[in-house]
């Protein structure tokens, strides 16, 4: 699914302010030089200001335009992270501490054709698949689809790749998150390997729109 005009327009202002090109306090551009910058109309350019707003990016101030707010320092550790429950980061992370909930659905499934050429398996053998939900308060924070081998675990991985991009998730994890259909996420694949590149879990993971303003990446690497 491609991406619509104005959140390809929200994503790249988003990235400056982000990095700090575009720094707190500064106003954008009206919605008439976004529309003639881009080539597009100023009810796009109007799209894109609310995507930044939805964001937690700007705020709009009437008769005087788009400021851009100042961001947060919230960083999400990964991969040590994994090591842990989610109960235990979210725990961490919430202003009062307890304010998290995880809910998770478990269920043994068959390998589809996707699945076992993942895995390396026969169509039809089994995996485990869960979903993780957690939310703060009725706001929703993250949802993951994870598959594994029976009986295996993540303790038992010895390196842990994670890809981290803007995509647009699956239609459960825009539905769980309560964004439009089409509209990017950061989101993390994730691959529990052993020792000799066996395959455990994998894991793709979406988080709401503005949660974490950085990502901090740590894993083994091996040497020969």
């Amino acid at each position: 699914m491609s991406e619509p005009k104005y959140v390809a327009i929200a994503n790249k202002y988003a990235a400056d302010i982000r990095k700090g090109v575009i720094p707190p306090n500064v106003w954008l551009p009206s919605h008439a030089e976004i529309a003639r910058e881009n080539e597009v109309s100023e009810i796009v350019a109007r799209r894109v200001t609310g995507q930044l707003r939805r964001w937690g990016l700007v705020k709009t101030v009437e008769r005087r335009g788009t400021m851009v707010l100042a961001q947060s320092d919230d960083i999400r550790i990964s991969p040590e992270r994994q090591m842990e429950t989610p109960e235990t980061t979210y725990e961490t992370e919430s202003a009062d501490g307890n304010g998290v909930v995880v809910d998770r659905e478990v269920r043994e499934v068959a390998a589809d054709q996707e699945l076992a050429d993942t895995f390396g398996l026969e169509v039809g053998a089994p995996l485990i698949h869960v979903v993780t939900r957690a939310s703060e308060g009725d706001r929703p924070i993250s949802i993951s689809d994870t598959y594994h081998l029976p009986g295996q675990s993540i303790p038992e991985a010895d390196y842990l790749e994670e890809e981290l991009a803007d995509r647009v998730p699956s239609p459960a994890h825009a539905e769980w998150l309560g964004v439009p259909p089409g509209e990017p996420l950061v989101t993390i694949k994730q691959r529990f390997l052993t020792s000799d590149d066996g395959l455990l879990m994998i894991s793709d993971v979406a988080y709401i729109p503005g949660r974490y303003r950085a990502f901090s990446f740590r894993m083994a690497l091996s040497r020969e």
